[in-house]
C-alpha cells in the first residue's frame, strides 16, 4: 500500500511551484522545502526551484542541506552570484568563516562591489 501523501504534493509542477512560493512567503520554510525537493529533482536544469529550495533550507536552519544544494547549483551555474553569496552566508552561519570569505568576496566582485 502506498504511503499517504500531503495535499501539497499533488498537482502539476506549476501548481506545486506556486504552492511552494506561498509557503515560503508565509515563512513556512520547512514545508516549502518539502514541496521543492521533488520539484527540483524533476527539473534539475531549472535554477529558480533549486535556489528557492536552498533558501528554504537556509531559513529553516537545514544548513548542511543548504550548503549541498548551493554547491550543486554552483557546479552547474558557476557565475550565479546570488548562490555564491548564499553559500558564503551559509558557511558563516555554520561557523566556517574562512571557507565563507572567498565566496563572499567573489559574490561582491560579481555584483560590481569592490573594496576601496
Amino acid at each position: 500500500m502506498n504511503a499517504p501523501t500531503e495535499y501539497y504534493e499533488h498537482g502539476t509542477a506549476a501548481e506545486r511551484w506556486a504552492r511552494a512560493q506561498l509557503f515560503f512567503d508565509a515563512r513556512e520554510y520547512a514545508t516549502a522545502a518539502r514541496i521543492l525537493e521533488p520539484l527540483a529533482g524533476e527539473a534539475p536544469e531549472q535554477l529558480a526551484p533549486r535556489l528557492l529550495l536552498a533558501r528554504a533550507y537556509y531559513h529553516s536552519a537545514q544548513l548542511s542541506r543548504a550548503e549541498r544544494e548551493l554547491r550543486a547549483v554552483l557546479e552547474r551555474w558557476p557565475v550565479e552570484d546570488y548562490a555564491r553569496l548564499m553559500l558564503g552566508r551559509t558557511l558563516e552561519r555554520m561557523g566556517r568563516p574562512d571557507e565563507a570569505r572567498p565566496h563572499l568576496r567573489m559574490a561582491a566582485a560579481m555584483a560590481g562591489e569592490f573594496p576601496e
